[in-house]
């Protein structure tokens, strides 16, 4: 049997196959220091465990859009933090926000823009269901920010396609956080582009005012988030979309999707979820923020002290480390693959090529994780 041609090409993703590897140096005995996966290094509040542990008797399957009182909870944060009315009717909870992004992209019918650089797994999930991506360059020198102009001058060579744009802040996998939102809602609006807000990282903005697309261009932007990164329960696998009343439709075909494939939530997980949408953690996330900030700034410190150009981050777990100023690298390295590869074997230092998140293989830029 021959396997799809949208799927032959592709392989694990990345920041798992980093990880895996990692662990299987450090089992043969090598010392591996392991900036490839972002993972929270807090742990989950505890106030969220002592409820899974109260909950674990939950069997049941639940509503396929999510738990109604979970679905409550998510509304009404995002009512509070993204400054617009959202409606419980209009939250799905998924496993993991990566899976929930996929459905979304497999039930439009649309062309997908992303900035170069963007997260690992938006460009695959695009080419398992053959849909068109259209890349739209950012540079160091904008801090890795996307241009509205440059968004705007692609929507102009696409006026007939319907259009989905994934827009990630803080972002991954540079950390920094994305500014210009009236004027990305002003060309949005013009060209009628919905957004998914990848607002993973929202709570771990180093200066906790983190200002959300919404604010500007709520009524064609779709929110994604979850448990992850900011509550440290990344393997707990639950994400969150919530949807404006106008996109409504998106979500009702986003539940029939998910009533044909994972059907739902894990029960006793979603009953613990509660707690971390209807508790203050802020405290934990006071504390969170500032440990994150200070590893960063630390990190970049070292690296540019010897060299390497490194955007200092503005949240999250991430930066963008560049190593063409390091002597004669061209001519001794083809791409950033192969750097990344012989900087592992040879000083146990795991990271991720640039091009894995779009970006061009001989520029030898990297991404690191600070936080494992």
């Amino acid at each position: 049997m021959k396997i799809h041609n949208n799927i032959e090409s592709l392989k694990t993703s990345a920041t798992l196959a980093i990880n895996e590897l990692s662990k299987e140096l450090i089992e043969e005995g090598k010392e591996v220091f392991k900036f490839g996966l972002g993972q929270s290094p807090f742990p989950v509040p505890k106030v969220i465990v002592d409820e899974l542990k109260k909950n674990s008797h939950q069997k049941d399957y639940l509503n396929v859009s999510g738990l109604l009182g979970l679905r409550e909870e998510v509304a009404r944060y995002h009512s509070n933090k993204n400054q617009y009315n959202y409606d419980s009717e209009n939250v799905i909870i998924g496993p993991g926000s990566k899976e929930l992004i996929f459905q979304i992209q497999m039930a439009l019918d649309c062309d997908l823009l992303l900035p170069s650089p963007s997260w690992v797994s938006y460009e695959p999930q695009a080419q398992i269901i053959n849909k068109k991506i259209h890349w739209i360059n950012a540079t160091a020198e904008s801090n890795w920010h996307l241009n509205p102009e440059d968004l705007d001058k692609v929507c102009e060579n696409l006026k007939s396609v319907n259009k989905l744009l994934i827009l990630n802040s803080p972002n991954n996998p540079s950390g920094t956080i994305h500014g210009n939102l009236e004027d990305f809602a002003r060309i949005a609006r013009k060209h009628n582009i919905i957004i998914i807000a990848d607002e993973i990282y929202a709570e771990l903005d180093f200066t906790g005012e983190y200002k959300s697309l919404t604010h500007f261009y709520p009524e064609n932007t779709i929110i994604s988030s979850g448990l992850s990164k900011w509550c440290g329960a990344g393997g707990w696998r639950l994400g969150t979309l919530t949807f404006p009343k106008e996109l409504s439709y998106i979500k009702d075909s986003i539940r029939t999707i998910a009533s044909e494939t994972f059907t739902s939530v894990s029960a006793p997980i979603q009953y613990a979820a509660i707690k971390a949408y209807s508790e203050d953690h802020s405290e934990f996330l006071e504390h969170s923020r500032l440990i994150l900030k200070t590893i960063a700034e630390y990190i970049h410190k070292e690296l540019s002290s010897v060299g390497i150009k490194c955007q200092k981050p503005q949240g999250g777990f991430y930066m963008i480390c560049d190593f063409s100023n390091i002597s004669n690298i061209a001519s001794k390295i083809n791409d950033d693959k192969i750097l990344c590869q012989k900087i592992l074997n040879e000083v146990g230092f795991a990271m991720l090529p640039g091009s894995d998140f779009g970006l061009k293989a001989d520029k030898f830029l990297t991404r690191i994780a600070f936080v494992d």
